[in-house]
C-alpha cells in the first residue's frame, strides 16, 4: 500500500451526501470546513440543519491580575458588543448564502446583545423556506411578544421554545396542522391558561407536549385536552411555596407520563385511560411538608391528591419519588387499584419514610418486579412489615406463639426485586442496608431474583455482602436467586 500519497475520499463525495454529513455539526463547525478545499468553500451553507449559538462566540477569557475588576467588566462588555456584531453578521452571511433553498431545521440559542429586529428577520426567513423542526432559545429582555407567525406555520412538525425573560407567547389564531411535537420551557403566556388553551387548540395532531418550568401557580386554572397526545412532560416551578389552583388533564390516549409539580387545590378532570408508564414527583409546599411532619398528630389530610392518583391507576410502569410517597401518606383518602400495574420504581429519601408502601403493594395484585432506588428512608412505626424500622416485640407473659398474620411483604407477588445505589465506598450504612435485604428474603415467597447493584469499586466489600445474603439461612422462596453486581464484578448464585 503506498500511504506516500494521500487521498481525500471525502471531497471526492457528492455534494448531497457532504452536505448530509455537515447537517450533524454546528453551523459554526460546518463553516470552518469552508477551508479545506475550493469545493467546501461554500458547502457548509446548504446543509439541510442551521445550528446558530451565540454562547460558542462569546466568552469572558481570563482576567488579567494587572487590571481592576471595573476595568475589566468594560472591557469584556465591549469585547462582547463586538461578538455579538460578529455572530450577527455571520448569521445574515449563512442565510444570505442559502437564498430560499428548503430547510429542515432551524436552532437559534442567543441571549443579550443581538439585535430584536434581526431575530426576527431570521425567524420570518426559514419560515418562509419551509422550515420543519424550530428550536428558538432566546434569553432577553424583550417586551413584545412571539412573532405570531410562528404559530400560524403550515410546516413545522417539531417547535421548541425557551425564552427565559424573553417574549411572551399572546396569539389569536393558531394554526400548526403538522405539529407532532411542542416542547415549551420557561415561557410565559400573555392570558396565562387561556393563552395555553388557544396554543394547544390549533395543534390538531400533537402526539408530544413537554411543558416545563413554568409559573402556573399564579394562574387560574392550567388544562391539557388533546385527544391525540400520546406522551406528555409537566413539569411545574416547584421553588415556589405555591400550590397550583385548578388543574385538568383530558388526554384519554396518552400513554407516557412525566410529571413534575407541587399538589394543585383541584384536580377537576384527570383522564389518563390509556396510560402504560408513569414518572410521578408529586410534591407538597413548604408549608403543607411542615405540616405533615411536625403538626399533623391527628392524622388529618394536609391537601387532596386522591383524584389526581386515582387518574393513573391504570398504569403498568410506575416511577414514584420519595416525596410522592409522602404525598399517599398525607394527602390520598385511600390508594386506589392499580390492577395492571407490573412494574414499580421507589425512590428512597432519609427524609421521607415508607409509610404508604405496605397499602400500594397490597393494590398491586399483579405486580412483577419491584425496584428501589436505595434503602435508606425515616424511621417511623407505620412501615408495616415493610423494613425494620420497627422490630417485631415479643409480650412477656405469652406462652403460645400466635398464629402468623399475612403481611404485604408475605402477600406480595413480586417475582424481580432490584435495588440501585445499594450502597457505595466507605458506607456507614451497609449494615443496615444488609439486613434489610435479608428481611426481603426472608418475608417474600414468590421472589425469583433479586439483584442489587453496589456502586463501589473495593472488590472485597462485594464478596463479603454477597457471602452474607448468601449464606443466609431463612429465605422464603426456594427459587430465589442472588445477583450482585458492581463496578467490577457480577456475582451471582446461578454461576
Amino acid at each position: 500500500m503506498d500511504f506516500g500519497r494521500s487521498r481525500d475520499i471525502i471531497s471526492g463525495l457528492p455534494e448531497s451526501l457532504i452536505c448530509h454529513i455537515l447537517s450533524f455539526l454546528t453551523t459554526k463547525e460546518a463553516a470552518s470546513t469552508s477551508v479545506l478545499a475550493r469545493k467546501w468553500r461554500y458547502l457548509f451553507a446548504f446543509v439541510p440543519n442551521l445550528d446558530f449559538d451565540d454562547s460558542v462566540h462569546l466568552s469572558l477569557g481570563k482576567k488579567n491580575p494587572l487590571i481592576s475588576g471595573e476595568e475589566y467588566l468594560e472591557m469584556i462588555n465591549e469585547r462582547n458588543n463586538q461578538l455579538s456584531t460578529s455572530f450577527m453578521a455571520f448569521v445574515d452571511h449563512v442565510l444570505a448564502l442559502q437564498g430560499n433553498s428548503p430547510l429542515h431545521k432551524f436552532s437559534l440559542k442567543i441571549g443579550a446583545g443581538v439585535d430584536r429586529v434581526r431575530v426576527i428577520r431570521w425567524i420570518f426567513n426559514v419560515l418562509e423556506r419551509g422550515v420543519s423542526d424550530l428550536e428558538l432559545g432566546m434569553h432577553l429582555k424583550w417586551k413584545s411578544s412571539l412573532p405570531s407567525k410562528i404559530f400560524l406555520s403550515e410546516t413545522l412538525v417539531r417547535l421548541k421554545l425557551s425564552v427565559d425573560r424573553g417574549p411572551r407567547i399572546d396569539v389569536d389564531d393558531v394554526h400548526l396542522p403538522k405539529l407532532k411535537t411542542l416542547h415549551i420551557e420557561s415561557v410565559k403566556f400573555e392570558k396565562h391558561g387561556i393563552g395555553l388553551n388557544k396554543l394547544l387548540s390549533g395543534c390538531h395532531i400533537l402526539e408530544e407536549l413537554i411543558l416545563e418550568y413554568i409559573c402556573w401557580c399564579l394562574w387560574e386554572f392550567v388544562s391539557v385536552s388533546l385527544t391525540t397526545l400520546k406522551r406528555l412532560t409537566f413539569c411545574g416551578e416547584l421553588m415556589q411555596d405555591e400550590n397550583p389552583i385548578s388543574v385538568s388533564f383530558d388526554t384519554p390516549n396518552l400513554v407516557y407520563l412525566m410529571f413534575t409539580d407541587v399538589i394543585a387545590d383541584e384536580y377537576s378532570k384527570v383522564n389518563f385511560d390509556s396510560l402504560v408508564e408513569a414518572n410521578i414527583n408529586l410534591q407538597m409546599s413548604e408549608d403543607q411538608m411542615e405540616e405533615a411532619r411536625f403538626s399533623n398528630s391527628e392524622g388529618n389530610l394536609v391537601a387532596n391528591a386522591t383524584d389526581f392518583i386515582m387518574g393513573i391507576c391504570n398504569v403498568k410502569i410506575l416511577y414514584l419519588s420519595a416525596y410522592t410517597l409522602e404525598v399517599l401518606t398525607y394527602c390520598c383518602e385511600a390508594i386506589p387499584l392499580f390492577n395492571n400495574l407490573t412494574h414499580l420504581t421507589i425512590e428512597s429519601n432519609p427524609e421521607v419514610g415508607w409509610d404508604s408502601l405496605p397499602d400500594l403493594l397490597k393494590n398491586s395484585p399483579n405486580l412483577e418486579t419491584l425496584v428501589f432506588k436505595g434503602l435508606v428512608h425515616q424511621v417511623t412505626d407505620k412501615c408495616g412489615d415493610m423494613c425494620l424500622c420497627k422490630p417485631w416485640e415479643e409480650e412477656e407473659d405469652e406462652e403460645e406463639e400466635e398464629e402468623e398474620v399475612p403481611t404485604c411483604l408475605s402477600l406480595c407477588p413480586v417475582k424481580v426485586v432490584k435495588i440501585l445505589d445499594f450502597g457505595e465506598i466507605y458506607d456507614d450504612e451497609i449494615d443496615a442496608k444488609i439486613d434489610q435485604v435479608k428481611h426481603f428474603l426472608e418475608t417474600m415467597p414468590y421472589v425469583e431474583q433479586l439483584i442489587l447493584y453496589y456502586n463501589t469499586p473495593i472488590d472485597e466489600d462485594v464478596i463479603k455482602v454477597y457471602q452474607q445474603l448468601q449464606r443466609h439461612p431463612k429465605i422464603a422462596s426456594s427459587k430465589c436467586k442472588l445477583q450482585l453486581i458492581s463496578d467490577n464484578l457480577s456475582l451471582s448464585s446461578q454461576d
